[in-house]
């Protein structure tokens, strides 16, 4: 366990705000984690994964745990499946790379997806038709008040789009500390339908798309329309795409024919953020050094010296002129702080 005292984020979020924690301490194994939680600090904690998907808008007088445990351990196989554990401070990219070396299924449509493994669960991760509890297991959690672990399956976690019981009930409770999944070892499910995805892979001349084929049309797309957060801050996508009511997506339909949508849980209709951001001519648009991307309007971006206040005032002026336009409240899918 190491430990810094006014410590700088700035190379710890995706952002590149620079932000400084009052202590920051590095967590290598549940050991590391158990004994930080039982030091009494007389101060909140924060917990902080790949730092991929938050906003900092101030210094936080706060602990912040950073959680680095790494290991990927095979817990079972099957004839045509792989459950894996894998521990929350594993890049998730990376580990979408590893199956894919290993011939696993599952996880090629969250290619490049930024942070890490232990964040996933959160926001229950997903991209291009997929997300994280087609796969998910469970996963080893540690309370932060007791400083007990314990095991939660996927009922337990109460998955729902970009949502779960740890952006609810036990958010500041528990520290997620690995996860388990099962991927197919064969016959995989190729799922081609979702975005551009089939349309590159046409370009590209493939009619049978292996795991391999679909993950790589998926970083060509991730990386045509999503800047690179070594190269530009940002944070992927800032807000959630909004699920409609049948009868609000209908009204919309009417005076806007050809809005772009697809089928969501429950009847609902979800339509991309992106898009009606773009609509309200916000794509490329800057304040400073805060602007929206120009080649994705879902995206926010840093280029170079923005806080993380003028983001957020940024954000805020999407989240209006969404409003006025479509009668839609744009949800940050980014956690403020």
């Amino acid at each position: 366990m190491i430990i810094h005292q006014n410590y700088s984020l700035k190379k710890l979020n995706t952002f590149g705000i620079d932000v400084r924690a009052s202590f920051y301490v590095r967590i290598d194994s549940i050991a590391d984690l158990q004994k930080a939680l039982e030091k009494d600090w007389e101060l909140p904690l924060m917990i902080l994964g790949g730092g991929s998907n938050m906003l900092l808008t101030h210094n936080l007088e706060r602990v912040v745990l950073h959680i680095c445990i790494k290991g990927i351990e095979q817990l079972k196989l099957a004839e045509d499946k792989v459950q894996l554990r894998v521990a929350a401070g594993e890049n998730w990219h990376e580990l979408v790379l590893y199956c894919l070396e290993k011939g696993y299924g599952g996880l090629e449509n969250l290619s490049l997806i930024p942070g890490n493994v232990g964040t996933a669960p959160i926001q229950n991760i997903g991209a291009y038709g997929v997300e994280l509890r087609d796969v998910f297991l469970g996963c080893q959690v540690v309370s932060i008040k007791e400083g007990s672990s314990e095991y939660m399956d996927k009922a337990a976690c109460q998955f729902g789009y970009r949502d779960s019981v740890f952006k609810r009930e036990l958010k500041g409770k528990v520290i997620i500390t690995s996860i388990d999944i099962e991927l197919t070892t064969r016959d995989h499910f190729i799922k081609t339908t979702y975005g551009d995805i089939a349309s590159r892979l046409k370009e590209a001349g493939i009619e049978k798309p292996s795991i391999s084929d679909v993950s790589e049309a998926v970083i060509a797309i991730r990386q045509a329309k999503l800047p690179d957060p070594a190269q530009i801050g940002n944070s992927g996508s800032f807000f959630k795409n909004p699920e409609l009511p049948r009868d609000q997506f209908d009204r919309l339909q009417q005076r806007f024919p050809d809005i772009p949508h697809y089928p969501a849980p429950s009847g609902r209709i979800k339509v991309p953020a992106g898009w009606l951001i773009d609509q309200c001519g916000l794509k490329g648009f800057r304040r400073g050094d805060a602007g929206v991307h120009q080649k994705q309007a879902l995206v926010l971006v840093n280029y170079g010296e923005a806080n993380g206040k003028e983001i957020l005032n940024l954000a805020k002026h999407v989240q209006e002129e969404v409003m006025i336009r479509f009668g839609i409240q744009l949800t940050p899918e980014v956690n403020i702080l």
